[in-house]
């Protein structure tokens, strides 16, 4: 049985008016010690990239936005047909975390844009969707 990903997902990178990013962080043991990521995760049944994406920043980080721009849509792995939407989402509105059970060990804080690039590029963050999303947020933010 294979282990590639079959549920597309989404990625966020949420950047307010100072150019401060959500970044979440979490211990995987799996992974041998605590890692960093963006909001995000796999789409529901019956939903689209955007609102998995708006769902996951709101569940993950307590934040809406008014403002949203589709950063590009990737293969998780050769071995799957799944996707990965990124997505840049500005004028933030910051409200309480909702974490599922799965997530309570969830950790939120807001980093300069510039520091989490810095930090993506020590090898901070498990997934490489993350570093991605910040790159291209970066590009796309004055």
């Amino acid at each position: 049985m294979s282990d590639a990903p079959t549920r597309d997902a989404s990625v966020v990178a949420a950047v307010d008016d100072d150019h401060h990013v959500a970044i979440l962080s979490a211990h995987f043991p799996k992974h041998g010690g605590e890692y960093l990521f963006l909001p995000g995760g796999r789409r529901e049944d019956n939903e689209d990239a955007a609102t998995c994406a708006r769902r996951e920043l709101k569940e993950e980080a307590g934040v809406t936005a008014s403002s949203w721009k589709h950063l590009g849509s990737y293969a998780m792995t050769l071995a799957s047909t799944a996707r990965i939407d990124l997505f840049l989402a500005q004028q933030l509105t910051l409200g309480a975390q909702e974490l599922t059970e799965s997530e309570q060990g969830f950790k939120l804080d807001w980093w300069p844009l510039d520091t989490a690039l810095q930090e993506a590029e020590r090898g901070r963050f498990l997934l490489p969707a993350g570093p991605l999303a910040l790159l291209l947020a970066a590009r796309s933010t004055p």
